[in-house]
């Protein structure tokens, strides 16, 4: 590998960030500077530590920010959530993102344990 640009989850990740964007646009002027912001905040928080996480020099480290990348992943779940529970965005809004972090949770998780076996070899 030789940017982090190649890694398919940092591609997923930035597709993700874009399509936030979107679902923030739809969110009431009210929410503009408070949920919607949060929200584009942890979108942009997953594939930035990915990135920043890979220029790093040793595999704990790029392990360390993967893992922040998933608890920014986590997060913004939850904030798709409260949308939806507080009736900002729908279930057939929503469910491309919560599907896309899914993905993009299994690809973490997958490649924390890729980095691990390697970096134990």
């Amino acid at each position: 590998m030789t940017s982090y640009r190649d890694l398919i989850v940092w591609q997923k990740s930035i597709d993700l960030v874009e399509l936030i964007y979107v679902l923030t646009d739809a969110l009431p002027d009210s929410e503009k500077y408070s949920l919607s912001n949060q929200m584009r905040r942890a979108a942009v928080s997953i594939p930035s530590n990915i990135a920043e996480g890979q220029g790093r020099s040793t595999s704990k480290e790029f392990s360390r920010f993967l893992s922040v990348a998933r608890g920014s992943k986590h997060e913004l779940e939850t904030q798709l959530i409260i949308c939806k529970r507080l009736g900002l965005l729908s279930e057939r809004n929503i469910a491309p993102a919560m599907g896309l972090c899914g993905e993009i949770g299994r690809m973490l998780n997958s490649l924390m344990v890729k980095i691990s076996d390697s970096s134990q070899n």
